[in-house]
């Protein structure tokens, strides 16, 4: 392989992640093979495979939690599902939870 200019490398490598606009697919206790040929890398990826969602999870303030829930008068646990919910919009989360 070496007299044609191909050079093959196994890496050490522990999960790989692929993203994509709509999924993440995740292979875990991968074997990969990068080959080098006449300067174009290509790699070889074989193992567990499996998918997740793309969905990104809204981060929720404590603080925004804690005035929702105030302001609604409900527990803090409610008013986070309300603020998931609103997509993290404190007046439409307290003015779901008044209805």
């Amino acid at each position: 392989m070496k007299r044609m200019g191909i050079k093959v490398d196994e890496i050490d490598a522990q999960q790989v992640v692929i993203k994509c606009a709509d999924k993440d697919i995740i292979i875990d206790n991968p074997q990969v093979v990068k080959t080098n040929m006449h300067g174009t890398q290509s790699f070889q990826i074989t193992g567990n495979v499996r998918e997740e969602s793309g969905e990104v999870k809204l981060a929720i303030n404590l603080d925004d939690v804690k005035m929702v829930a105030e302001q609604a008068k409900v527990s803090e646990a409610k008013a986070r599902e309300a603020l998931e919910k609103s997509g993290g919009d404190i007046a439409q989360a307290i003015m779901d939870l008044k209805k």
